[in-house]
């Protein structure tokens, strides 16, 4: 039985985006989701037009990421405290500044303090590629890899034959992948937090409401222990597969 499930994003935002719907999932069958994020998002947008000075932006995307935690029913926010850089030219990406081996080591806390059964992260290939995502599945993997729990260790935007996205991690073929419509109002009112952040959203998957951004499919790739085929089988594919979820290749 899954009792406390820990989600590990880099920024605020990345939590709703990725997996807000299996959030919403695993609270509503009384598992205690925690969520650790490394940075408060200082070098993210402002809003268009702008909500807060850079200064302020950290303090914002706080309060927004304690407003999607609350909507989805996660039991605590833990932030590392790592500083966001901006982006740079051409929209170029930056991961934080981190000691790998000290970041795994706050995550491997992290596991202990929550007594996680199950961890989620960012996928191998960062997603769209970002650095910080991909710095923080490598200290994750770290930190699971040493934990002295056995744990299942999954990430998120697994790659769906037949379904094409630009989240995908394409190095991260999916293990699950659940249909979330059911969670879809608590996906959006978590997103509808993130006031700052609605610009991008929209501008990026050309949209002209939260909503229509928001993707009905979640997917997930388990690295530990290693699936050989077909349903993974832990306490989180269990309660995924009751929800719904399937394997691509097993589908109907």
């Amino acid at each position: 039985m899954l009792k406390s499930a820990l989600i590990v994003g880099a920024h605020p935002d990345d939590e709703t985006i990725l997996a807000g719907g299996t959030i919403a999932l695993l609270a509503s069958n009384g598992v205690h989701v925690h969520l650790v994020c490394a940075t408060r998002g200082e070098g993210g947008e402002l809003g268009d037009p702008p909500l807060c000075s850079r200064e302020e932006l950290g303090h914002i995307r706080e309060r927004e990421l304690r407003c999607a935690a609350q909507v989805l029913g996660v039991a605590s926010v833990t932030l590392l405290g790592y500083v966001d850089p901006l982006i740079g030219p051409d929209e170029a990406l930056y991961p934080f500044e981190a000691d790998p081996h000290t970041l795994a080591g706050e995550i491997r806390e992290a596991i202990r303090q929550t007594e996680a059964d199950v961890v989620i992260t960012h996928g191998s290939d960062g997603e769209y590629g970002h650095p910080a995502h991909r710095l923080l599945y490598q200290a994750t993997f770290e930190a699971v890899r040493h934990s002295s729990r056995t744990i299942s260790f999954y990430s998120f935007a697994a790659s769906v034959p037949g379904i094409e996205d630009h989240l995908w991690n394409e190095g991260d073929p999916a293990h699950l992948v659940l249909d979330v419509r059911p969670w879809l109002d608590a996906k959006e009112s978590a997103a509808l937090c993130y006031a700052t952040q609605h610009a991008l959203f929209k501008r990026r998957r050309k949209a002209k409401t939260v909503r229509e951004v928001l993707r009905t499919v979640e997917s997930f790739h388990r690295h530990l222990p290693p699936v050989n085929e077909g349903y993974p089988h832990d306490p989180f594919a269990d309660l995924l597969r009751a929800a719904g979820a399937w394997v691509p290749a097993m589908r109907g």
